[in-house]
């Protein structure tokens, strides 16, 4: 600690001198006109301003905590781009000061002078911006567009400038402050339940370590003592298939370490798959456990109005298309087609009588014709003894804050069925013993994408990580 201590200090002492070298890159035009105890003075005011300028609250002295390497990078360039911001002010009185007294007759004086300034200045904003675009999670494609588009066009670029240095410096002070919570609490192992964690991902994506469908969630519960195990099944099967291929990776996963069970968190259509599952293809004795996250366990009403207005010659091409590219990447037997057809209401009115023992609404109750369609309900019978059932939900309030393609699907989604997460309609989530609602204060709100920290936003009113993190310690102090 004491060396990473020492380091971050050393990198702001770097920005302070330079800060103010910059802020007074006048010394030398400076120490003809001005006497001795001016300029010190004078010195000593730069440096006090550039300090001043890093220190300020809301950015720690040296972030002791912070492991991550791009973090102390965002953090370095953050500082910089502080110190530039201040000193490149106190530069430009400086100059303008120095041009009343040099011009004209010592115009060439000045000019060198000022070339200096910004040739300094210069380099301590690129080092600043290059630091933060290469590091930080939080800008975003469109922050760093801004950016670059925005830093060419006067007064403007100071806005972006500004908009850019608030944003790392919240990513930064969010981040050390998690960092600092998960150390503080690291002997309690509050996530090292008794059975592993299995996530199981929604349709049209797969598990890889390139990019994890689950964000920083599965990292934060390992931190936290968890042990993680991926359901790594198709992207895109019916459910009939993808619950078989789960059952077989959950019969593996306990035969190769002993574990007994699992917990199950199972995201989007993973929910239907995995409550199939259990009820129909024997995974029962090897499941502690079903959290179901933003899961239409009735359907989406939106899946069925598409796949009854688009041709089915598209259809195809779609279908052939995707099925193509995801062999190449992994599957063995894709089924476009078949994965979004039973997220269809009709299809999920099907699946949830045929995963009751007694069928609590007929499937003959289904009305295919009607505008809102009755919708089976997905209750828990005698083959869910014995685990604990669980869902979550949650709703986005408008479609700007939703990332692509969020924001196109999520006011079709509510034309048709109300409220949503840009995809699932909030009638559509609820299952199990409980049931809990996610929609924090503003006008954000939470997507499809957001709930599994897809993007990897840090959300005002909404950790996602630290969420996941008390869904599993609740497992724990129930003794699972």
């Amino acid at each position: 600690m004491q060396r990473n201590t020492t380091t971050e200090t050393l990198w702001l002492a770097i920005d302070i001198v330079a800060a103010a070298a910059v802020a007074n890159s006048v010394f030398p035009l400076a120490s003809a006109h001005l006497d001795g105890a001016v300029l010190a003075v004078d010195i000593a005011g730069a440096i006090a301003a550039a300090a001043a300028a890093i220190a300020i609250p809301g950015n720690p002295m040296h972030p002791k905590t912070l492991r991550a390497r791009n973090l102390k990078t965002c953090y370095r360039g953050t500082a910089a781009l502080k110190a530039f911001w201040w000193s490149a002010a106190f530069s430009v009185v400086a100059q303008a000061a120095l041009a009343f007294r040099l011009i004209p007759s010592d115009w060439g004086l000045w000019l060198g002078g000022a070339i200096a300034c910004f040739l300094v200045e210069s380099l301590l904003f690129w080092r600043g911006m290059i630091a933060v675009y290469v590091s930080s999670v939080q800008l975003g494609l469109g922050i760093r567009t801004i950016g670059l588009i925005c830093g060419w066009i006067p007064v403007v670029n100071l806005v972006a400038l500004v908009k850019i240095i608030r944003t790392t410096d919240a990513e930064v002070t969010f981040e050390e402050a998690k960092e600092r919570l998960d150390a503080d609490r690291k002997a309690d192992r509050i996530c090292a339940t008794k059975y592993p964690i299995l996530l199981v991902h929604g349709v049209f994506f797969r598990d890889s370590n390139v990019l994890n469908y689950w964000g920083r969630i599965p990292d934060e519960l390992q931190r936290n003592g968890a042990t993680i195990h991926y359901g790594n099944h198709q992207s895109a099967a019916s459910v009939r298939d993808s619950a078989h291929e789960l059952t077989e990776r959950i019969r593996r996963i306990v035969e190769e370490t002993g574990c007994g069970k699992v917990h199950v968190i199972a995201h989007s259509k993973g929910g239907i798959d995995m409550r199939y599952a259990i009820a129909c293809c024997g995974a029962a004795p090897f499941v502690a456990s079903l959290t179901t996250i933003n899961t239409p366990h009735r359907g989406c009403g939106f899946a069925d109005y598409l796949l009854s207005n688009i041709p089915e010659a598209v259809q195809h091409q779609v279908e052939a298309a995707y099925n193509a590219a995801a062999v190449r990447l992994g599957d063995t037997q894709p089924d476009f087609m078949a994965a979004v057809r039973d997220l269809t209401q009709a299809s999920c009115a099907r699946l949830n009588a045929e995963m009751q023992s007694d069928s609590a609404i007929p499937p003959q109750r289904f009305d295919a014709q009607a505008t809102r369609r009755p919708m089976a309900e997905p209750l828990n019978n005698g083959r869910f003894a014995g685990i604990v059932c669980r869902s979550v939900g949650s709703r986005l309030k408008r479609a700007t804050t939703g990332k692509f393609p969020l924001n196109f699907t999520y006011p079709l989604v509510k034309w048709f069925d109300g409220p949503n997460d840009g995809l699932v309609a909030q009638p559509s989530f609820p299952w199990g013993e409980s049931f809990t609602w996610i929609e924090p204060q503003g006008n954000r709100g939470i997507s499809h994408a957001d709930m599994i920290d897809l993007n990897r936003e840090n959300i005002p009113g909404f950790d996602v990580r630290e969420f996941y993190v008390q869904l599993v310690a609740e497992l724990k102090q129930r003794g699972l």
